[in-house]
């Protein structure tokens, strides 16, 4: 969720997020005489394309995305095997949501006290644990188990979105590959879950159960990963000092934190990503369960329709990158906006599946630029020591909203059915567009 996860450059000799997060340059009301920290020249000795960290970062948020892509198809026969309702299944995005916002609060401690190799790992063992519980685990821990899945996964992305965002070389395609990687994983996803949910039971244990055996193998080879390219920073201490300095990092953290939040660009570009992330997560989220209950689709069928939404989001993160960056990001995300508002109302006014999935797969295709472009585009309007904190929390932000429009869908489906996905996810696709036109332009910069 993942619609994920969120989302930096590394450690004591390559570059370290959390060395981006130099001691912030603002007036500190109690600073003492104690002199501040040295600057890093980690940023200058990491190679312009370290190849093997991009494709752990890659992989990372392909994780992310087959864990995100699998639920959609699973939630009917979660919803059978539990006994429950619509309105219960929410408590799964509300404990996501959950998991996204103690992430918000937390970030900026960790990252002042942790290298980036120690948080890529914090967060793919988060994850791997939050598979592991799923298989055997009663509905309460099941809910749970989707806090620690954000959770490790806004550590993870969110750092691995600010390492790539911060390198030489064209950075605006390499956050284009990672995200690409996401929809990877989201179109492999429902292929996966539909296709061994509908398989005979057998290891005495539910069809739709087994799928998570195969996330936990994905999770483990996530940290391996993280342990084998980021071992330059995930055995050192980011800073040597006594305890003192420590809570000074904490509390500067948080004054750098608070100031960015005053920020009107910040709070703007989050807002986009809460509302378009909220969109997108929804309309793949609850697709499956709208059409087999409003247009009467047969589940083993129907199961397969989010792939060809996650495989349009492949194709237009694959696609226009390049042409967003070359034609203009304000321009042509608004456009895209705009596109995805017209698509959907074409899948909520015609009653045909087969129309239905088209306009959905489509959808995919024209909002895939979206979270890549809003990374660059947010790496250009803030300075690189501030990078860290204002991405970190965009993306953890936007996560947020994938957690929490489609669990106020489910919500407002107990009572008034799930056909309100519709309106829901067109009103979220146009509230983002509008404020997207509102964000400042960003300078020019060679890439």
């Amino acid at each position: 969720m993942s619609t994920t996860q969120t989302a930096v450059a590394e450690a004591a000799q390559s570059y370290p997020l959390t060395e981006l997060n130099r001691e912030p340059k603002v007036e500190d009301p109690e600073q003492s005489s104690e002199q501040q920290l040295p600057e890093s020249e980690a940023i200058d000795r990491e190679p312009a394309t370290p190849f093997l960290k991009l494709i752990v970062a890659g992989y990372s948020f392909f994780c992310a995305g087959v864990s995100d892509g699998t639920l959609g198809p699973l939630i009917p026969y979660i919803l059978s095997s539990f006994h429950i309702g619509t309105g219960e299944i929410a408590i799964i995005y509300a404990t996501t949501f959950a998991g996204w916002l103690l992430a918000a609060v937390t970030n900026p401690i960790l990252t002042a006290q942790l290298t980036l190799g120690q948080l890529l790992f914090i967060g793919a063992i988060l994850q791997l644990v939050s598979q592991a519980l799923r298989p055997w685990s009663p509905l309460a821990v099941f809910c749970v188990s989707f806090l620690f899945q954000s959770l490790g996964m806004a550590y993870q992305d969110a750092h691995s979105n600010t390492f790539v965002s911060n390198l030489r070389n064209v950075p605006h395609r390499w956050l284009s590959f990672i995200h690409a990687c996401y929809a990877l994983g989201t179109f492999i996803g429902p292929l996966i879950a539909t296709a061994i949910a509908n398989s005979s039971n057998s290891l005495a244990i539910d069809g739709w159960k087994r799928v998570y055996f195969v996330l936990i193998g994905v999770s483990v080879l996530n940290v391996v990963g993280v342990m084998v390219a980021f071992r330059d920073s995930l055995y050192k201490r980011l800073h040597a000092g006594k305890e003192a300095r420590g809570k000074k990092r904490n509390r500067l953290a948080f004054v750098t934190m608070a100031k960015l939040l005053k920020s009107k660009r910040l709070r703007l570009l989050s807002l986009f990503y809460f509302f378009e992330l909220g969109a997108t997560f929804t309309a793949g989220g609850w697709v499956v369960e709208f059409l087999t209950t409003v247009r009467g689709g047969k589940l083993s069928n129907v199961g397969y329709i989010p792939t060809g939404f996650y495989g349009g989001l492949l194709a237009g993160r694959l696609l226009l990158p390049e042409p967003t960056f070359r034609f203009g990001e304000k321009i042509m995300i608004l456009f895209y906006s705009a596109t995805c508002a017209a698509l959907q109302l074409v899948f909520w006014l015609q009653p045909s599946i087969i129309g239905s999935a088209i306009a959905l797969s489509f959808i995919g295709f024209f909002s895939g630029p979206f979270f890549a472009t809003g990374m660059s585009v947010a790496s250009k309007l803030f300075p690189r020591e501030s990078q860290p904190a204002a991405l970190g929390f965009i993306f953890v932000l936007a996560q947020a909203g994938g957690a929490i429009f489609p669990s106020i869908t489910g919500l407002i489906a107990t009572s008034a059915g799930v056909a309100v996905l519709q309106p829901i996810v067109l009103a979220l696709f146009v509230v983002g567009g509008v404020i997207w036109w509102l964000v400042p332009n960003v300078p020019s910069r060679d890439e």
